[in-house]
């Protein structure tokens, strides 16, 4: 049978009350007190059952965090990033991936709910106002993660809008005139953001065209399937260049692209994703991407979080944060640049 508590107090030859602010309170007793319940808890092996503690203190130590699709490497940096500060404030991460599914999103939130966590970090899919107005109610703080909303929940994102102006800037600069933007669905915010962003320049160049081409995800199989129709095309009708709405879009992309024996990346069709994953500067051919604060934007979305969780009454704060190009082969750059 496991140790309890009274065990260790019989054992260390104290009160419970003493073992039980070694446990919660330890700065209320003395350093020899609590190296006797220290003892006694290794002789004895106990277990402390947090998940009874949390459920009679009404809060757990835990935080969920809910992702798009946990195969992206941009993703993993994020929640390591909360990860990191949470560890600081003894606080533990529980990451559920949504797969930019709303049904599976809204089972990760009534997990969470039900485990009574202390706060959510989330990037959705669907609309989860009523449903995070609702889990405020009961006391679980909620923020938005790379989603700029205006509104009643805080949130911490990267200016997507400003991130595809960047990336159709830097093609046209390259050259490139007849442009196709890769990505979906535009339901998602940051697509819709990052494609807004590029027609804006487009619009502001007479002799450039931007075509929409949609994908149903965000992932590598949907951006090979779009590239190998793009390929299929007559070169008069095929674009130059492509904006791929991330790095995964854009990794499948070249896949496809350079497996054919007629075509290359940049010479007959340049290519520049979004987020600057670690897998984008290892590429067959090295991909331009624009990057993302990935670990700071988890990190501050976790210390909001925390901020939010401690008062409730706390005001919104809204958290911009800023793109940036690094330009590679895949779109010319004789050499790694940032700009």
């Amino acid at each position: 049978m496991a140790a309890s508590v009274k065990d260790v107090a019989r054992h260390a030859g104290l009160s419970v009350g003493t073992v039980s602010n070694v446990l919660n309170r330890p700065d209320t007793v003395t350093d020899a007190t609590r190296a006797k319940v220290m003892a006694a808890i290794d002789e004895l092996g106990y277990v402390r059952n947090e998940a009874a503690r949390q459920l009679r203190a009404g809060m757990s130590n835990c935080v969920g965090v809910i992702v798009l699709n946990s195969s992206n490497p941009f993703f993993n940096d994020v929640a390591a990033g909360a990860e990191a500060w949470g560890a600081d404030a003894n606080v533990s991460v529980l990451v559920g991936n949504s797969g930019e599914i709303v049904a599976r999103e809204k089972a990760y939130l009534d997990l969470f709910e039900e485990q009574r966590v202390r706060g959510v970090l989330l990037s959705p899919v669907g609309q989860v106002t009523k449903r995070l107005q609702r889990m405020r109610r009961g006391g679980i703080a909620a923020v938005l993660v790379d989603r700029d909303v205006a509104g009643e929940f805080s949130s911490v994102s990267v200016d997507d809008r400003l991130g595809g102006r960047l990336a159709m800037q830097h093609l046209i600069d390259m050259g490139r005139r007849r442009i196709a933007f890769v990505g979906g669905p535009l339901s998602l915010g940051q697509v819709a953001d990052r494609f807004a962003g590029a027609a804006e320049v487009a619009g502001e160049h007479s002799d450039v065209t931007l075509e929409f081409v949609a994908t149903d995800r965000l992932t590598l199989a949907h951006g090979r399937v779009a590239g190998e129709r793009l390929i299929a095309r007559a070169a008069t009708t095929r674009p130059d260049a492509v904006f791929a709405a991330n790095d995964l879009l854009a990794l499948g992309l070249l896949q496809a692209i350079t497996t054919t024996r007629s075509l290359r990346v940049p010479d007959d069709i340049a290519l520049i994703g979004y987020d600057d994953i670690d897998f984008a500067a290892g590429a067959a051919v090295p991909l331009s991407s624009i990057a993302q604060p990935r670990f700071e934007l988890g990190r501050l979305a976790m210390d909001l979080l925390l901020k939010e969780a401690e008062d409730p009454s706390r005001a919104v704060e809204r958290v911009v944060l800023q793109p940036f190009l690094v330009a590679r082969a895949s779109t010319g750059a004789d050499a790694v640049t940032v700009a």
